[in-house]
């Protein structure tokens, strides 16, 4: 609302119609992912956590918590994961191993606890394009309220140890950060923690510009 009694209050400039057709074209500023992210998204087909039965071949149990600054969970977060097959192949190999219908994406909110479940299978390695492999894992992408452009981090599983060391991506990190991508294994799920900011709980969880 415009302060009219005020003349020095801020104004935007006064637009015409044909300001707009004259603006640059170039990219989209980026903006907060705001309260209201889940409208519009579920429920929804691309909206699951369930990318392999329980019981199928190779089916692994994933769970995610994201927590904030103060280590408090994040209850509005929206998860997105995309991962190789568990032969190391992604959707345009067709036929995908882990089952039918099977395309390496999941998209799962966030419950009260800040936390997703995925039911998905276990990738195999993938190569890194110059003649190497990178550890079997999972690419991570996070949104939130605040959050001006998606956060990418991955999850790798505790007992690929001997495939972390040759991993270039894990080696991009400094030795001392790289368990904050490794996760768990308890309870028969995979259990990985990421944290927006340095909390009293622990680090900030190390991401990716893509």
């Amino acid at each position: 609302m415009i302060d009219t009694a005020n003349p020095q209050a801020p104004r935007y400039p006064a637009l015409t119609g044909r300001d707009q057709d004259e603006v640059p074209f170039g990219v989209t500023p980026s903006q907060t992912v705001g309260p209201y992210v889940h409208i519009g998204l579920e429920p929804d087909w691309t909206t699951s956590g369930t990318l392999a039965e329980p019981g199928s071949p190779d089916h692994i149990r994933v769970s995610i918590a994201v927590v904030d600054g103060e280590g408090t969970p994040v209850a509005d977060a929206m998860i997105e994961t995309w991962q190789a097959d568990a032969s190391g192949r992604f959707v345009d190999d067709v036929p995908l191993v882990g089952g039918s219908g099977f395309t390496g994406f999941s998209r799962v909110f966030a419950d009260e606890t800040g936390t997703v479940t995925i039911d998905t299978v276990r990738p195999g390695a993938i190569g890194d394009g110059a003649g190497g492999t990178q550890a079997p894992h999972l690419e991570v992408g996070v949104f939130a309220r605040g959050i001006l452009k998606r956060l990418v981090t991955r999850l790798y599983f505790p007992e690929d140890v001997e495939a972390h060391a040759g991993d270039p991506v894990l080696a991009l990190l400094p030795e001392d950060r790289r368990g904050l991508l490794i996760a768990d294994h308890r309870d028969g799920t995979y259990h990985l923690t990421i944290a927006l900011q340095d909390s009293p709980a622990g680090p900030e969880t190390p991401f990716f510009d893509l």
